[in-house]
């Protein structure tokens, strides 16, 4: 039988990037740009020491692999990170993230919209593992 705790993809590296994200959130508010947003979060990303590549290039599988869609942050070659800054996140946004995750085969995406007066990052599993 399986765990509770097994279900969550990554829990460990899950919870410590949720929390610094809600950091930036706390330092900036929710009425900076998105650019802003994803300058804290790299600052706190290498004082933490957490491997992570920023504006990543992914391939579309679909058409010839060649590197056209960029994803805000992959984070120690397991999640990515799409930071968002408007009024509200959409199905597209969602639809996009499932994208990336089918570009780079990745199990867990995170889309972060800081204009929320509340944080909630919304978890993406990738559908076709």
């Amino acid at each position: 039988m399986e765990e509770p705790d097994e279900k969550i993809v990554y829990r460990e590296l899950s919870y410590k990037i949720t929390g610094l994200l809600f950091k930036v959130h706390r330092q900036l508010g929710k009425q900076c740009r998105e650019k802003q947003y994803g300058d804290a979060l790299e600052k706190l990303l290498k004082a933490e020491k957490v491997e992570f590549e920023r504006e990543k290039p992914l391939p579309i599988p679909a058409i010839d692999r060649t590197n056209t869609n960029i994803v805000d942050f992959t984070v120690d070659d397991k999640m990515l990170i799409d930071l968002k800054a408007k009024p509200f996140v959409t199905k597209d946004d969602y639809y996009q993230m499932n994208r990336y995750l089918d570009a780079c085969g990745y199990r867990l995406g995170l889309i972060v919209n800081f204009h929320n007066t509340y944080l909630k990052p919304i978890r993406v599993l990738h559908q076709h593992l």
